[in-house]
């Protein structure tokens, strides 16, 4: 077990996890599974009430990361200004793509996928799939740029609304 990646993260630290968005470290303890003593990083999600236990020794080989910069944020929220890229494939090839990037905890992936999928007031209806992945995009976003500029999720969620509507204008 290599005990380097535990001075990466601290208690009270937010991380990435990929497959759950931003969490904060609420303890490092030590746990007994299959026989084995291994050191765990405690993380809670305070929005979906859950609590996840990862060993130390894993936690950057299963991708959790700190927060982004945030010049990172900046990019990102640059990145939605873009022309949304939609490829002509078919939906459901083109949603597993769509639900490898959210998963992958890349932001800027991330916000790609808010940039292509995100509709304004003239566009055409979202289907249900669509719509739930842009929800879960915009979702994971908002909790970081929330995260690292220090403001609630409801601010961080205007900031990247103001975002998208000015790529409209």
């Amino acid at each position: 077990m290599s005990k380097t990646k535990k001075n990466e993260f601290r208690p009270d630290d937010f991380v990435v996890y990929p497959a759950h968005g931003v969490g904060r470290i609420v303890s490092i303890e030590e746990q007994e599974v299959a026989g084995l003593r291994l050191e765990m990083f405690v993380i809670s999600f305070e929005k979906d009430k859950m609590t996840l236990r990862v060993p130390t020794s894993r936690a950057t080989e299963i991708g959790m990361r700190s927060l982004s910069s945030p010049d990172l944020i900046d990019r990102a929220l640059e990145t939605l200004k873009g022309k949304a890229r939609v490829k002509r494939a078919m939906w459901s090839r083109r949603a597993q793509e769509y639900d490898q990037k959210i998963n992958s905890g890349d932001l800027m992936s991330i916000a790609e996928v808010v940039r292509d999928l995100h509709r304004n007031d003239d566009q055409r209806e979202q289907s249900y799939s669509e719509r739930q992945l842009y929800e879960a995009a915009l979702d994971r976003l908002t909790r970081e740029v929330a995260a690292v500029s220090g403001v609630d999720e409801g601010a961080a969620q205007k900031r990247v609304e103001e975002v998208l509507l000015s790529r409209a204008a």
